[in-house]
Parts: C-alpha cells; sequence; structure tokens
C-alpha cells in the first residue's frame, strides 16, 4: 500500500493543501481560509489546516487514510512557543503519523533552491525574507508582523493607501483616484465609514485593498504610485539586507526567488520590484519560475518520511 505524505501552505488569505504519494506525484490538493498563525489564534489555525488535510484525502478518493507525514509550512511560526504550540494542536487532530511544522519560508525556499543557496522573498498578506548562503548558513529578514512589521506586504500597502485617502478628505493632501476606488473596494459610501472598517478589518482584509492601489497606480495616480514606489523599496531592502549578510554584498552573484499573492510572475509591481533590484542589488539572479511552496512542503515530507523510514 503506498503512503501518503500532505504538504501544507499556510498563509494569511488562504491555506492550500497538496496530497501526494511517497514519489511526490499529486493526487489531489485542497484550498481553505487563512491559518497563518497569530498570538492566541494557534488553535483557530489548527482547525483550519487539519481541515484542509481532510479535504485534501476526500479529493483524492481517500476520505479514511491516515497520510504517514503531514508537513505544514505556515506563516508566523518563526519562534519557537508558535511553533510548538501549532504542533501540539495538530498533533492532537490526528491528522497523520507524524506532523513537521516550518515556517513558511522554509517550504518555499525548499521549492526554488533545495538544499542549495539562494534568497527567497515572500510578499503576500505580510512580507518577510529568507536566505541561505553558500555555506550554509542561513539567515531572515522581516516577518515581523502587521502590528509594525510587514513591510512592502498586502496589509501595509493597505493601511497606507486608508492614510492618503483621510489626508485627502482632510485636505492635507490632494486629491487622489484612491479615495473613489478605496471606496468602492470596502463599501462604504463616504471616507467617514473607512474607520469603522479599518477597526475592524485583519490583516487578510487590510491586504485586499494592495490590488486596488497598484490598479489605481497603473493608471497614473501619482499618490498611489507613491504608495507602490514605497513597498517595492521596502522589499527591496530585504533582499540587499540578506545579500549582504550571506553573500558579502549586493553585487555578488545571489540567486533570488520571489513569491507571494503580490509577486506573480507578469504582474506590474513584480516587475517594478525586478526593476528596482537591478539597481539595488546587483548581483540578484531572480528565478523565474513560480515557487510553489506547498510542493515545497511535500518535498520535506518525504525527506522526513525517507529519513524515518
Amino acid at each position: 500500500m503506498q503512503s501518503l505524505v500532505v504538504g501544507i501552505d499556510g498563509g494569511g488569505t488562504k491555506t492550500r493543501a497538496i496530497l501526494a504519494d511517497e514519489r511526490g506525484e499529486q493526487i489531489a490538493e485542497a484550498i481553505g481560509a487563512g491559518s497563518a498563525v497569530r498570538p492566541h489564534e494557534i488553535e483557530r489555525s489548527a482547525g483550519i489546516i487539519a481541515g484542509v488535510v481532510r479535504d485534501a484525502l476526500e479529493n483524492g478518493g481517500q476520505p479514511d487514510a491516515r497520510p504517514r507525514v503531514v508537513c505544514v509550512g505556515v506563516a508566523g511560526v518563526g519562534r519557537e512557543p508558535e511553533r510548538q504550540g501549532l504542533l501540539d494542536f495538530l498533533v492532537a487532530q490526528q491528522i497523520a503519523d507524524e506532523v513537521v511544522v516550518e515556517t513558511d519560508f522554509a517550504v518555499a525556499l525548499e521549492d526554488a533552491f533545495g538544499d542549495g543557496p539562494g534568497v527567497l522573498l515572500i510578499a503576500g498578506t505580510g512580507s518577510s525574507a529568507f536566505g541561505r548562503g553558500p555555506t550554509g548558513a542561513t539567515a531572515r529578514c522581516g516577518g515581523w508582523g502587521p502590528v509594525f512589521g510587514d513591510e512592502g506586504g498586502g496589509s501595509w500597502i493597505g493601511r497606507r493607501a486608508l492614510s492618503v485617502v483621510s489626508a485627502a478628505a482632510d485636505g492635507r493632501e490632494p486629491e487622489t483616484a484612491l479615495t473613489g476606488a478605496v471606496l468602492t473596494a470596502t463599501e462604504c459610501s463616504e471616507t467617514a465609514e473607512l474607520i469603522r472598517w479599518a477597526a475592524g478589518a485583519t490583516p487578510g482584509k487590510l491586504a485586499t485593498l494592495a490590488p486596488v492601489v497598484i490598479s489605481v497606480a497603473d493608471a497614473g495616480d501619482l499618490r498611489a504610485n507613491s504608495v507602490v514606489s514605497m513597498a517595492v523599496e521596502e522589499l527591496a531592502l530585504h533582499i540587499r539586507a540578506l545579500a549582504r549578510q550571506l553573500f558579502s554584498d549586493e553585487r555578488a552573484s545571489v540567486p533570488v526567488a520571489l513569491t507571494g499573492g503580490l509577486l506573480r510572475r507578469g504582474s506590474s509591481f513584480r516587475k517594478r520590484l525586478e526593476h528596482r533590484l537591478r539597481a539595488a542589488v546587483p548581483g540578484a539572479q531572480v528565478y523565474g519560475e513560480e515557487i510553489d511552496a506547498a510542493r515545497g512542503a511535500v518535498r520535506l515530507a518525504i525527506r522526513h518520511l525517507q529519513l524515518t523510514a
């Protein structure tokens, strides 16, 4: 009987699971709500992840099967208490013989570079960068969370867009096309209603404004363009910091992979970042393929299966 493994990519907006056999051949997949770990909400994240695992088994026609290994790559487990807490909840859910919990960037880095050197930038609801140097040394940059970090990520862009809209309403800044676009996106009839909307908005909800801001910037609005430019600069600084730390400096040859909802191939935002990297990190060699973090989690699950066989 074949052994089954499941790889999980858990972000702030969605959670994706791939069910595969021990050779890594995909059998089925499933998508659920965002499962990024936030303080005091670890049990919620575990429940979402367990549900997506069950959905993947159902979609694969094996609802009663028990995977040998489930590897979970999820945002928000960079600290040991959160990682261990999520692991404990998932083990209690009895979703597999063994559960492995990794950071979201660890599974994405696996898909991009395997065990080789490189810098991975993730920009979706939040943002973070992780790298491995030629010597095997690792380091991370960013990923400090939505309250005072996640620079350049979707929720960060959303918050700044709201600030621009409020300043324009006050007359502190010129009028901007962001006002109408943000009101439409939030289903608010006037700017004052944004106070209540923002007060109840999760990071994921704020991040839904990012595509709006990018679209308005692409149409030529100066203030939206300024927000996008700041986001691009912040993300470029993440990569430059790791290039200096792991590869001696930003002029050295640095393999770079880009992933996350904001950095899809062909998007105007990704193109702007790649253009900025030519000056900010001259040695950057951007990996052109799409990064599939859930696929990376499958590979780590198989590696764990082989080590424990």
